[in-house]
């Protein structure tokens, strides 16, 4: 089957037993209380899922299977010459828990390589839609007409044993992977380049390739994206994105589908669509300012004129997390290394030092912190990539390793189709008399 997927197919067996044991013998244990808020909150802390490849700790932030994003730096293979670790590891790192060495790393990157062609019925599907649509709008499209080429719906039309849901799945999820960076890159140049198009280069990973098909060949920028795709992969099972995805594909809907579904939520501006309205928000204080340069006096006063008509101070705030992003310090770290004097990165680092002070004075933030949005677009601008409509389809590329390294996962473990029960209004008001039991449905 391919040396991947064998490994796959014999950590989901044993996990697959282990969790059927877990069941059979604590099934009826209870995990935490449900509080009534929580159903009409967006269910904030429920715990309602299973995410074998990440978790997300309010005080330590996110580790991938038990990793730190600075020991992911340290530890997974780079590229030659390299400082950044290459995201075919950290995919390598999801599916199968473990940290790769170069040689399991090169199969990945060649495996791609070889997987990488997009049919050009792919490419009229994304011409015929106006360039005025979101790229988000072109990069989902791209991903439906590609769906043609599903494993996974074809074998399940032929009547497909559900053992082998997993097996499809999975080679859907790799041809997908592989795909994604030449969609981006041809929405891009569509958009933004005069629909001049790069052909992609058969020699380079996948991120530099990605990279290099945009039109960017300087090597930080390579760099960059090599970092970007690693820390922008998986975020736990909660967020919008990764529990889309999840719950579309317990439907068996195929991997097409569901990362379409998932990245469809990353397109709202409360997910992935944040981190361009950070740098929008940043260019709108510096026009209104009239410098490139604000004080740290003038960040402050701006925030607080943000914060007075109501709005939010995009980049700052997790739902979960309460420290500074780890994957916000990464970048700064990286800013600090290939940019330190590069004004709009300065002032990403004035932003965070005079935003939570105004947000704690507040009272009411339980997160005053910068997030990973807070910092990815100063970034990008600094090596000329200025149209941060398209920075959330770079997060939609990094964020398919996580959800479909994850939907392999379901469907090895067997995972049913997801269908939580809802009440009414009308109901909750009927059981608070003690009229109604309706949390026994």
């Amino acid at each position: 089957m391919g040396v991947l997927k064998d490994r796959f197919k014999e950590k989901g067996d044993v996990a697959a037993a282990e969790i059927k044991d877990i069941i059979a013998r604590h099934g009826n244990q209870s995990i935490g209380e449900v509080k009534l808020a929580q159903i009409y909150q967006g269910m904030r802390g429920m715990t309602g899922l299973v995410t074998e490849t990440s978790l997300l700790d309010a005080k330590e932030g996110i580790r991938f299977r038990g990793y730190s994003i600075p020991e992911l730096r340290e530890k997974l293979p780079k590229a030659n010459g390299g400082t950044e670790p290459l995201p075919e590891g950290l995919f390598h790192l999801l599916l199968i828990g473990e940290l790769p060495n170069n040689d399991e790393v090169n199969h990945i990157t060649s495996t791609w390589q070889r997987r990488s062609h997009v049919p050009n019925h792919v490419f009229a599907t994304i011409d015929a839609l106006p360039m005025t649509a979101h790229p988000m709008t072109m990069f989902v499209t791209g991903v439906m007409a590609l769906q043609t080429e599903s494993n996974f719906a074809k074998q399940y039309a032929q009547g497909m044993s559900k053992k082998d849901h997993w097996a499809a799945v999975f080679d859907d999820s790799m041809d997908l992977i592989a795909r994604l960076p030449r969609i981006a890159a041809y929405v891009y140049r569509r958009k933004y380049k005069n629909n001049e198009h790069i052909n992609p280069n058969g020699l380079l990973d996948w991120a530099g390739n990605l990279a290099h098909m945009m039109g960017f060949e300087d090597d930080s920028f390579k760099e960059l994206m090599r970092l970007y795709m690693t820390i922008h992969s998986d975020h736990e099972g909660g967020n919008v994105s990764a529990h889309t995805t999840h719950l579309v594909g317990s439907a068996l809907s195929d991997p097409y589908l569901s990362y379409a579904a998932g990245m469809n939520g990353l397109a709202g501006p409360l997910h992935g669509l944040a981190n361009q309205e950070v740098i929008k928000w940043i260019f709108e204080m510096q026009e209104e300012l009239n410098t490139k340069t604000p004080s740290k006096e003038q960040i402050g006063d701006y925030v607080r004129k943000t914060l007075k008509e109501g709005k939010v101070v995009p980049g700052y705030g997790h739902a979960v997390l309460r420290k500074t992003d780890p994957r916000f310090t990464a970048q700064m770290e990286f800013g600090k290394k290939h940019m330190p004097d590069d004004p709009l990165v300065q002032t990403v680092w004035n932003i965070y030092e005079a935003v939570p002070p105004i947000l704690q004075s507040l009272g009411k933030i339980k997160n005053p912190w910068p997030n990973v949005d807070a910092h990815s677009g100063a970034l990008l601008v600094h090596y000329g990539l200025v149209e941060y409509e398209f920075y959330t389809v770079l997060f939609a590329v990094s964020r398919a390793l996580g959800v479909l390294a994850s939907l392999c996962w379901d469907r090895a473990l067997g995972f049913p189709l997801e269908r939580p029960k809802s009440v009414t209004t009308e109901s909750v008001k009927l059981w608070l008399e003690g009229k109604d039991e309706i949390w026994e449905g």
